[in-house]
């Protein structure tokens, strides 16, 4: 499901026809987890400018959920603002873009103090306190690496 959200957003910035899925539901995995991945990726209509980009893909379908905007606003009303957590981090370069979404991460305030968010996925089947434990399990890696006790 998300992955067919994320092709329609790309369908509002992506020449038709031109959206592709190369890698579907892959099985990655990291220190301690592991992650479902999709690549999504089309041929940008010629006049596109960066903000009609980031309005259409931000945040994305995995991190907003589905109905978006709906879910968007749902989320607004529970949340704080997020900072830079669950958004776009990579690069731009002659015209080519390869981002992720920063679903765990550190990052630094202005006072400087070291920041990092982590989550889990909600949805009408979540069971409460497995989702809790999940986003304890994903803290608990960063807390290890802040800490400096990482074993990895």
């Amino acid at each position: 499901m998300i992955v067919d959200l994320m092709r329609n957003d790309f369908g509002r910035i992506c020449e038709p026809g031109s959206i592709t899925t190369p890698r579907l539901l892959e099985v990655e995995q990291h220190p301690g987890l592991f992650h479902l991945v999709s690549d999504i990726q089309g041929k940008l209509r010629t006049q596109s400018q960066w903000s009609e980009i980031a309005d259409a893909l931000m945040p994305p379908g995995s991190i907003s959920g589905a109905p978006k905007i709906a879910a968007m606003k749902e989320i607004s009303k529970h949340e704080n603002l997020r900072g830079p957590y669950c958004g776009a981090l990579g690069y731009v370069h002659n015209g080519i873009a390869k981002l992720s979404v920063g679903i765990r991460m550190f990052w630094r305030e202005g006072t400087g103090d070291l920041q990092f968010g982590t989550g889990a996925g909600i949805t009408w089947g979540s069971v409460a306190q497995s989702e809790w434990e999940e986003t304890e399990l994903k803290a608990a890696r960063l807390m290890s690496i802040a800490s400096g006790n990482f074993q990895g």
